[in-house]
């Protein structure tokens, strides 16, 4: 019956131990700081990041992620960190400031300049497996040789002597707490701890102590006493972090000190040592006096072992605590975007893998970037909401770079809480006037149909339906304009003049055009699409415009650079991925015609706040009865859509322009660097033409304007020079700095929907 149960007990030993011994949460770091000179970051935001990455101050720079500062100089020894590109080193470097950025960087140790460097990520959070425990696992070699010292001084002296059981430990640990009156020492070895922490439960009873002794007698005879040590350097409870536990060193170092456990001064190490015997009653956070007692118990019976010397302990013993405050660091700090993260994860790794294998996961995320995404959408619905019905509101924003349509910073709502409604990628909502772009990118795919200067006619038009409903869509201002040219039709986002090109070259080739853009949304074939009938999420309307910002090119959205495993190996890289599909030729006029916008059209406020030769592009939106405003638009660096409306679905008051837009503006204008620079394809034409009368002229006479042209599909004829021109459409590219700040900010026209809406044309 003993062997039988000894037979037992050895085989459970032997499974776990020998098998994927913990669940290790995925950890999921922002994308790194690159540091160069010229680099636009102050001194206060470099050392804003530096406290953020848990760096501490030390003259000396006597350890990995250590800092100080001197006025406009900051001294930095950065850590060691094994990126998925490369194993950057520890390096001392100082870097000069000016008060728009970084002026040099400088090499400590060899007085020469450093190009590029880049700091190790900040973790934004864990996915955790169903029971919340929290490691970070090292190896023996990697602990401090005074973390075992200390280890074996309080805990266990006898380590390497015994096997498994010390009735030696147990006599003198009976003797020290008579003499003391109190529970100051234990008798349980290493061993034991380690299988009362890895097999067993806490409860008090005889027979799991015989269990615990025979289980650590098996430890010991299967495994080697290193072995022993490090499993429980990493499996022994140390601490409680919100809902998850703490378990290990490794962990324990970063919760309390925001160091990695290398870089521990030998006070803070003995701290450590002191949460074994208790990790709630000696929580140096809730009781400071006891743990600071308890760890200068540690340091004198390392000093009566003759691990240190006595100057070494009183030195240790002088110093203060300096635990750090509480961090939630296993929490998710950025939920919104976390969740887009674990979706696309999904993609190609199970929930298992995620929570249990301890991969090490490099976003796109700019942490600067959302933090002040974050305060912006805060501050602007604060003040929106002093309007008269704009209560209540939600936000969702997603913030891409223009070049790559990495995902920089994104929010789900006002509130970015985890476990929350996700707005940016959950809230399905009409798209109003962003769709007018994909109707007009649609008709100039038609060149020798449709051009920049085309006239339209923006004038009552009734749409019959198959059932014998008619559709009679309305301006935002309930007038008509005449015959307009294309450009004017979408800046001054005419209904009208949209749903006449429309139908003419086909709702289906439309929603086409849509699906090339990259929605992948089934759409019904309505002629409301025209207008923005159509839902989306702000995601898929960021993915719309990201191909409208790359010129025509399709790149995926995308919040994940690579994935890495336990031992440091690339498992699976994201490269940047690129494809051609939408005519560059005709993006490439429609981006001018946005541009337009947000010149002489809906968007021209965002030019209160941006030089007027930033070059914006941009469309505003506002759906019917006011309940949706929309802004999505790029500068040279970013791309930024803006949602903001109610959950309960009811009218806000606020149009594209006067709700979207200015938190877009808000925005764009604390992040974005670089003007847009349009570059007309090969098969593009720049010509002077007169805008009344459409036919080419020079530049300077009258009022010549300069419009892109697919080739072939130009004007042939001349105008007179000097003749008169239709001012009412002038509008655009040179004179967009004659613009007259104080005339009347134009009316938004945007869809009016409440009308009854056809059946599907047929065969669409």
């Amino acid at each position: 019956m003993l062997f039988s149960y000894l037979g037992y007990l050895d085989y459970n030993v032997r499974k776990q131990f020998e098998g994927d011994r913990w669940a290790i949460p995925a950890r999921v770091y922002a994308s790194p700081v690159e540091l160069y000179a010229g680099y636009a970051l102050t001194a206060e935001n470099f050392e804003a990041l530096l406290i953020m990455l848990h760096y501490r101050q030390d003259p000396a720079l006597s350890a990995e992620g250590t800092y100080f500062k001197n006025a406009s100089q900051i001294s930095v020894k950065t850590r060691i960190f094994a990126f998925w590109d490369q194993r950057q080193p520890s390096m001392s470097i100082s870097l000069s400031f000016t008060d728009i950025g970084i002026e040099s960087i400088t090499d400590i140790t060899t007085s020469e300049d450093v190009a590029i460097i880049r700091m190790d990520p900040v973790q934004i959070g864990s996915f955790y497996p169903t029971i919340k425990e929290d490691r970070v696992l090292i190896k023996l070699e990697e602990a401090p040789d005074t973390l075992v010292k200390g280890l074996l001084a309080s805990e266990d002296r006898d380590f390497y002597q015994h096997y498994g059981v010390s009735m030696r430990g147990i006599a003198r640990a009976l003797w020290t707490n008579v003499r003391a009156g109190g529970m100051v020492q234990g008798g349980s070895t290493i061993t034991q701890q380690l299988v009362k922490n890895f097999y067993l439960t806490n409860e008090r009873r005889l027979s799991r102590k015989v269990k615990e002794a025979l289980m650590a007698l098996i430890l010991e005879y299967r495994y080697t006493k290193n072995e022993i040590l490090e499993a429980y350097l990493n499996e022994i409870y140390l601490g409680q972090n919100g809902s998850s536990a703490v378990h290990g060193f490794g962990l324990a170092s970063e919760f309390y000190f925001g160091s990695t456990l290398k870089d521990l001064p030998l006070e803070q190490v003995a701290s450590l040592v002191a949460l074994v015997r208790g990790p709630s009653e000696y929580d140096p956070r809730r009781y400071p006096d006891r743990a600071l007692d308890r760890r200068n118990l540690v340091l004198n019976e390392m000093v009566m072992e003759g691990y240190i010397t006595l100057d070494q302990a009183n030195q240790a013993i002088a110093k203060p605590l300096s635990v750090i405050p509480r961090q939630q660091r296993s929490s998710n700090r950025y939920p919104g975007f976390l969740d887009l993260v674990k979706r696309q994860l999904r993609q190609d790794y199970r929930e298992e893998d995620l929570t249990s294998q301890g991969l090490r996961i490099f976003t796109t995320l700019d942490t600067q970037i959302q933090d002040i995404l974050e305060k912006t959408v805060a501050a602007k619905l604060q003040k929106l909401e002093k309007a008269p019905h704009a209560k209540n509101l939600e936000a969702a924003v997603i913030v891409t770079r223009r070049d790559s349509g990495e995902v920089a910073a994104l929010t789900g709502g006002r509130e970015n809480l985890a476990g929350g409604f996700n707005r940016a990628l959950d809230a399905i909502r009409p798209i109003g006037s962003l769709m007018k772009p994909a109707v007009y990118l649609t008709a100039l795919e038609q060149p020798d149909k449709y051009t920049i200067t085309t006239r339209v006619s923006d004038s009552t038009i009734v749409v019959k339906g198959q059932n014998g409903t008619d559709w009679i869509p309305k301006n935002y201002d309930h007038k008509h304009h005449g015959n307009v040219a294309l450009h004017t039709a979408l800046a001054k986002s005419y209904n009208l003049a949209t749903v006449r090109v429309g139908m003419d070259i086909g709702v289906a080739k439309t929603a086409n055009t849509l699906k090339s853009m990259g929605v992948t949304r089934e759409l019904d074939l309505f002629p409301s699409l025209l207008l923005g009938a159509a839902s989306l999420t702000p995601i898929e309307v960021t993915q719309m415009y990201q191909t409208l910002a790359g010129d025509g090119f399709l790149t995926p959205i995308k919040t994940i650079r690579a994935v890495v495993g336990t031992d440091d190996k690339q498992l699976q890289s994201y490269p940047f991925t690129v494809r051609q599909a939408i005519d560059p030729a005709a993006t490439y006029i429609v981006n001018t015609m946005l541009q337009e916008v947000m010149h002489e059209g809906t968007g021209r406020t965002a030019y209160e706040s941006f030089p007027k030769d930033y070059g914006l592009v941009g469309k505003t939106g506002t759906t019917n009865d006011g309940k949706d405003s929309w802004f999505a638009g790029y500068t040279g660096d970013y791309l930024s859509v803006v949602w903001i409306g109610r959950d309960d679905n009811k009218p806000i008051g606020l149009t594209g322009s006067t709700g979207a837009l200015p938190l877009w503006t808000a925005l764009m204008q604390q992040i974005s660097t670089q003007p847009v620079n349009l570059i007309p394809p090969d098969n593009v034409k720049l010509l002077w033409v007169d805008p009344g009368s459409g036919l080419l002229t020079r530049k300077g006479c009258g009022s010549s304007k300069q419009y892109p042209y697919i080739s072939g599909s130009e004007p042939t004829a001349y105008s007179s020079c000097g003749q008169n021109v239709f001012e009412q459409d002038k509008s655009w590219f040179d004179d967009f700095f004659d613009n007259d700040p104080n005339q009347n900010e134009p009316k938004e026209s945007e869809p009016s929907q409440s009308e009854p809406e056809p059946e599907p044309e047929p065969g669409l």
